[in-house]
């Protein structure tokens, strides 16, 4: 067994994410998952590590155990409620090693830096640059980071820091939820990057990659929602039932400037193409919907699935990564693409 699989025999799971006197939170990860992270993490005794997103304090439990009485653990939450919570718990098991605190984690908690290893459960919108000036020469950062600026298009990255530059070592299939300023008490809404919403006659929204070219009254982004919504033009898609880890990161990859995602029913995701007069979308179910018959965008997205079936319906592992440099006010870091 590994060291996070002989860990997670100790931490008893459900004590966290179901305590009695909290009860339990939605702001857990599957356990399954987090082990894999922190198998990819490499944590060993003595380290001093940070996480971003406390969650239930499950994870920072098992890491707390990784890195021994020698090692520190640093978790940062912007939910003050569950930051308390994991605190009381992590008191009562007696875990000193480990604290919580209330913060913004695209920041970094420099308090308790240099980190010899950093992991997130939560998106931030690039790699920070202030998670790489954290970490050790030869540290290890993974974490979600998103492929295309829309929501839910995100892959796990391994990240090696050395001489303060991020190097992507592997890619995995996953994804957390989004990052944000405060607590988020809509699961059912990306925290980044909706550029339309409609709550009426049923919640959706829809996120354009060419916002930068919509007005300031979002009407492309609207227009687009509403011919997806009304009177929309649907067929079934006539491949295979769709493999959404595959075909999302298969449509960030193009790079397209039109690409889209959009959630027009609950627990229900789109990915597709639109413009400011056309719009069409390839549902998680399989459905395609489109504002007409012969819709320009129709055709590219057909374009794009037939592209996709011919790779072979690539996995996310299989891309390969680049960092680029953004230095954007308020965004400096390093956007993930992936190309094959």
């Amino acid at each position: 067994m590994t060291a996070v699989a002989d860990t997670a025999e100790t931490v008893p799971e459900r004590h966290y994410t179901h305590h009695e006197g909290r009860g339990a939170t939605p702001h857990r990860s599957n356990p399954a998952v987090i082990h894999r992270e922190l198998t990819t993490l490499d944590v060993h005794e003595g380290m001093n590590v940070a996480e971003f997103g406390t969650g239930s304090g499950y994870s920072g439990a098992l890491l707390a155990s990784l890195v021994g009485p020698t090692g520190t653990v640093t978790s940062l939450d912007i939910d003050a409620y569950l930051v308390r919570w994991a605190n009381l718990i992590h008191h009562e098991r007696g875990l000193d090693n480990v604290r919580c605190h209330v913060a913004d984690g695209t920041a970094g908690f420099p308090e308790r830096a240099p980190y010899d290893r950093m992991v997130a459960w939560c998106t931030p919108p690039l790699l920070p640059k202030t998670w790489v000036d954290q970490v050790t020469d030869g540290g290890l950062i993974v974490a979600p980071l998103p492929i295309a600026a829309v929501p839910n298009m995100t892959v796990v990255a391994k990240v090696r820091v050395s001489g303060g530059q991020p190097t992507v070592e592997a890619v995995f299939t996953g994804g957390y939820i989004e990052a944000t300023g405060s607590p988020k008490d809509n699961l059912d809404l990306p925290g980044r990057w909706v550029d339309w919403e409609m709550r009426v006659p049923a919640p959706s929204w829809i996120s354009i990659a060419w916002r930068e070219r919509d007005d300031r009254l979002h009407t492309g982004a609207r227009t687009a929602l509403g011919r997806l919504l009304k009177d929309a033009h649907t067929e079934p898609y006539d491949g295979a039932e769709v493999n959404w880890p595959s075909w999302r990161t298969f449509a960030a990859a193009q790079a397209d400037p039109q690409l889209t995602m959009a959630g027009l029913s609950p627990d229900l995701w789109a990915i597709g193409h639109t413009t400011a007069t056309t719009a069409a979308v390839l549902q998680q179910d399989g459905t395609i919907l489109a504002d007409r018959p012969d819709s320009p965008s129709l055709a590219i997205l057909r374009d794009w699935l037939t592209a996709w079936e011919d790779a072979g319906r690539p996995a996310p592992e299989t891309y390969t990564p680049a960092l680029v440099r953004c230095d954007e006010a308020g965004n400096t870091g390093w956007n993930l693409r992936l190309t094959r």
